[in-house]
């Protein structure tokens, strides 16, 4: 499947690569992390059957710019922020997965950027976070980044597969692990997963009865990388949240239960809420 991000924003003189598809009301797609906006490929054409589909690669990731400098959570809400205005939006629905959702939580409480309703899945939003995985990595980042490049290839479909409840093909693996292969992207990897840093959801943790909008929460039931029990915690936290978990989904719902998603999704904008 053919995905791209056609469209420049530069921020900071970074580029941060988007895209869109369909007419109507704005709706913006957030990818999480090690990923990118192609995790949205086969929903993104199905929303935009009857909305205006924002998505966009995060600093750091898919073809936006990965400078070996900030591309912490830190930055990535500062860089949402920017977007939104640039694209003329107020109020737009978003739907936001993993690092995505704690951009989206740092954008809204931090930068005031109002939604009309916020989708979470599979959020990093409640400590503690961090798969045994990010942990090692961040005490031996240089290891990791200087390791041979088939030691590297070996690891990752590893790990990317454990994001799925579903055993995941080479095909399925292959857009995913692409993006962290070859020149600098295999140290571009270990370089975002260095900069995890707990405090960053630390700094919006106790804000959230401050949300100013209706937000959905969908959690994949058998999810190894945020147990759903994080899910139940965020729920309790945000006052008047709808929590959905999904059967037969991890971490990576979208490939896992894409169907669950557009469902759940399309509901949740049609329904009636605070506006």
């Amino acid at each position: 499947m053919t995905w791209q991000t056609p469209e420049t924003f530069l921020f900071e003189g970074h580029s941060i690569r988007w895209g869109s598809l369909g007419e109507g009301e704005p709706l913006v797609l957030m990818h999480g992390t090690p990923f990118w906006s192609y995790e949205w490929a086969r929903l993104a054409p199905l929303l935009a059957l009857e909305r205006k589909v924002y998505f966009f690669d995060m600093l750091g990731y898919g073809n936006s710019d990965r400078p070996a400098g900030d591309v912490s959570l830190g930055i990535q809400n500062r860089i949402f922020a920017a977007l939104v205005e640039s694209w003329g939006l107020e109020r737009p629905d978003v739907v936001a997965h993993d690092f995505g959702g704690a951009t989206a939580l740092r954008a809204h409480l931090i930068d005031l950027v109002d939604y009309n309703r916020l989708t979470l899945i599979d959020p990093v939003a409640i400590r503690p976070w961090g798969s045994p995985l990010v942990q090692h990595v961040k005490h031996h980042e240089a290891a990791f980044a200087g390791m041979p490049g088939y030691m590297h290839e070996a690891i990752l479909p590893a790990y990317l597969s454990s994001a799925m409840k579903r055993e995941a093909t080479a095909e399925t693996l292959a857009p995913y692990a692409d993006q962290w292969i070859g020149d600098g992207k295999q140290a571009s990897f270990y370089w975002q997963i260095a900069q995890m840093d707990q405090r960053f959801t630390d700094e919006i943790q106790d804000r959230y009865s401050e949300i100013r909008c209706p937000v959905q929460i969908l959690w994949g039931e058998d999810d190894e990388w945020i147990p759903i029990e994080r899910g139940r915690e965020l729920h309790s936290m945000i006052q008047g949240s709808d929590f959905i978990s999904v059967p037969g989904a991890g971490h990576l719902m979208q490939e896992d239960a894409p169907e669950a998603i557009a469902f759940h999704v399309q509901a949740f904008l049609k329904s009636k809420g605070r506006k």
